[in-house]
């Protein structure tokens, strides 16, 4: 992967790639160029076949302030066009990380707050030290939390995020825990150990079968549990066992082995 990024580090161990946020002395809050970048090297990553988890991090003491200030003062002199551009970039990096297509691990210290929650929210596992803090903060401000919504209500539900969303109170790593925005919770100095933890089972999966079992659950989650749910899920796994991974994977367990994707 050739791309450079100006506010962005990419770090590869292996099949696990880090995209540190880098601008800790603006504690990784956002603005367009960080935005176009890690727009950028999500969708890079999610064409790479040799990365199989993808980790989002940020430099420095803090995840994500959210929004750069000053970012914010110049969309307050944007028109409703230029406001509208702002946001649909926005919205579609977002877009970009949740979409892909394999297991992603937001690692929080600090603060994440407004869309540094939504960057957490948008990942499909949150490993957080006990310092993190949470917040849709938005309504301080006079705005509101459109664009990461989806993600945070997918996260904590519509009946936690009508309190949050309005009442931008900071949710501490426990209480996030216990919202269902985060996985786990660790000392500061035990974040790398932690995550380590929680990618090494990633990678004893098969990549296709990850990638299939992240779509099972968006496209199962909210519907009726019903005949055509049934038969869609039959014809899943039907298409799944046929694949030359499931052979592989059955094989390996049959002969006692670990199977050919798992790291030596």
């Amino acid at each position: 992967m050739s791309e450079s990024y100006a506010s962005l580090q990419l770090e590869r161990q292996g099949p696990v790639a880090t995209l540190w946020m880098n601008r800790p002395e603006l504690f990784n809050a956002f603005n367009e160029r960080l935005i176009d970048d890690l727009h950028r090297a999500c969708t890079a990553l999610g064409q790479d076949e040799q990365v199989r988890v993808v980790v989002l991090a940020g430099r420095g003491k803090h995840f994500s302030a959210g929004a750069d200030l000053h970012w914010m003062q110049r969309a307050a002199g944007y028109g409703e066009a230029e406001n509208l551009a702002d946001a649909r970039a926005f919205a579609g990096m977002l877009q970009a990380l949740a979409g892909l297509p394999k297991p992603t691990i937001a690692r929080v210290q600090g603060a994440a707050l407004g869309g540094g929650t939504g960057l957490a929210a948008a990942c499909d596992m949150v490993v957080a030290s006990e310092d993190a803090v949470f917040s849709t903060s938005e309504v301080r401000f006079g705005i509101i939390p459109a664009v990461i919504s989806p993600y945070v209500l997918r996260a904590i539900g519509p009946r936690q995020a009508l309190r949050y969303f309005q009442s931008a109170e900071r949710i501490p790593a426990g209480r996030a825990q216990a919202l269902g925005l985060v996985h786990e919770v660790v000392p500061r100095d035990q974040l790398d150990s932690a995550l380590a933890a929680l990618v090494a089972p990633l990678l004893a999966g098969g990549p296709a079968a990850l990638q299939a079992a992240k779509a099972l659950v968006a496209d199962v989650a909210g519907r009726p549990i019903d005949a055509a749910l049934a038969e869609a899920t039959a014809q899943r796994i039907a298409r799944q066992r046929a694949t030359p991974e499931a052979r592989e994977g059955i094989a390996a367990f049959l002969a006692k082995r670990p199977a050919a994707w798992v790291p030596e």
